[in-house]
């Protein structure tokens, strides 16, 4: 098991370790084949002497990642596209960035991504595609669309991979690889500097190797400080939402979801199952529109016009759906979302977290759904699949995390646990009181 940055950081100040040898690890690993595709460049001299520099600062120079969506002083922001090669360099860097940076953080570099981050998957034709960690003999996908990010913890190249999370960005890639994935309310991290896909449910957000790490990269992205819920599982109550969230749970995720639940038990929390009948009603309410293709459609447009043909294919079908979306369409969805948060929040008031499979399925084969126009059909059946219960949490404006709650020689499989906005705090300490009790 790979040492979280707490850890690391402790090691350090005991003198058992530096900086700057922990940094030259970072580097070694970044450079090695199992990062093969993860970085679409690398800056490691910058990395070296922001080490250097981080001292007593909360991330100790330590390394961290930065998807290709995020903006970084004299770096082309191209979102893992080859559209926005020639584009100007940011003059400035994102803010998430720059907390990152200014907390101590030494970045590696920019990693691999979906292209404009529109899918689960993480396929890249445009740069290749990271190799999910879990499987040595079998290139599985790595999820996406922070896809490079998540392989970038879960290698220990870097300790935290900031990235972003629209449908699932974050906490897929998290639950395929087996590391800790945080979506937090989406108001309370900064999204300017980071290329849109969806306005209406961009989340900037983090992932790292262990729940604490995903408090400590929360307070710095947030610029705020968590308050630890110390009430133990015993106090808990939880639900386990039957409608849509479990639908074709694989045989593997079925059995390390159902495990952990009835470790909860045993543990002393309340676990109901409810239906949550209002997840049914998600379809439906999108069918005659949908935000990220009408919100990346308003912002791709003209790019789609004169560079087409050099966007992913697969990405630009889903972006073109916005073509054909009305204004009237478009704004009955804003108001029937704002009534379906108000009837979920109502029926999550009594618990203090929801229990689902972070995704229905493990990682799946890399030759399933390569390029190629014959295995479109399974590429988006897998993207659905993926997209499907982290996208819930999207559309309610919550928060989510997902953390490892399979055990060693399974397929990394997620346990998501998720509430409304502003529950952020809560859902980290129930977090770490359930990867303790997993673990």
């Amino acid at each position: 098991m790979l040492p979280d940055l707490h850890s690391t950081r402790q090691a350090i100040a005991a003198g058992s370790t530096t900086a700057t040898a922990e940094i030259e690890k970072s580097i070694a690993t970044a450079a090695s084949a199992r990062c093969d595709k993860v970085f679409l460049k690398t800056s490691f001299d910058t990395a070296r002497a922001a080490s250097a520099a981080g001292g007593k600062l909360p991330l100790a120079g330590l390394a961290i990642s930065v998807k290709d969506l995020f903006d970084m002083a004299g770096d082309v922001t191209a979102s893992g596209s080859v559209v926005l090669g020639s584009a100007e360099p940011a003059v400035q860097d994102a803010t998430a960035v720059a907390r990152l940076r200014a907390a101590g953080g030494a970045v590696l570099g920019r990693t691999n991504m979906s292209e404009f981050a529109f899918s689960g998957v993480g396929i890249n034709p445009h740069f290749g595609t990271p190799a999910n960690v879990a499987d040595g003999n079998v290139h599985r996908i790595p999820g996406g669309s922070s896809s490079g990010a998540a392989i970038s913890v879960a290698t220990g190249a870097a300790f935290i991979g900031l990235g972003s999370d629209t449908g699932g960005s974050i906490r897929i890639p998290a639950a395929l690889n087996g590391i800790v994935g945080f979506k937090n309310t989406a108001r309370l991290v900064p999204t300017t500097g980071a290329l849109p896909l969806s306005t209406t449910l961009d989340t900037v957000c983090a992932m790292t190797r262990s729940v604490r790490d995903a408090v400590l990269a929360h307070e710095i992205l947030s610029a705020t400080k968590v308050a630890v819920d110390t009430r133990p599982l015993s106090e808990r109550r939880f639900a386990v939402a039957r409608t849509v969230m479990l639908d074709g749970v694989e045989p593997a995720v079925a059995t390390a979801f159902e495990r952990t639940v009835r470790k909860l038990r045993d543990a002393g929390a309340k676990v109901e199952e409810i239906a949550l009948s209002a997840i049914g009603e998600l379809a439906g309410m999108q069918s005659a529109a949908s935000f990220s293709p009408a919100e990346s459609y308003a912002w791709h447009r003209k790019l789609l016009a004169s560079d087409g043909d050099r966007y992913d294919p697969r990405v630009k079908a889903r972006m073109e759906r916005g073509a054909t979306m009305s204004a009237a369409d478009y704004i009955d969805l804003v108001q029937a979302r704002a009534r379906w948060i108000a009837k979920m929040q109502d029926t999550l008031s009594g618990f203090d977290a929801v229990l689902s499979p972070t995704v229905p399925i493990v990682a799946p084969t890399f030759a399933s759904i390569a390029p190629g126009a014959t295995r479109d059909e399974e590429f988006f059946r897998v993207n659905a699949l993926l997209l499907r219960n982290p996208g819930v949490i999207n559309m309610l404006d919550g928060c989510a995390i997902s953390i490892p709650c399979h055990v060693e020689g399974e397929l990394p499989v997620g346990l998501m646990l998720w509430h409304a906005a502003l529950h952020d705090d809560h859902i980290l300490s129930i977090a770490a009181q359930a990867e303790a009790l997993l673990s």
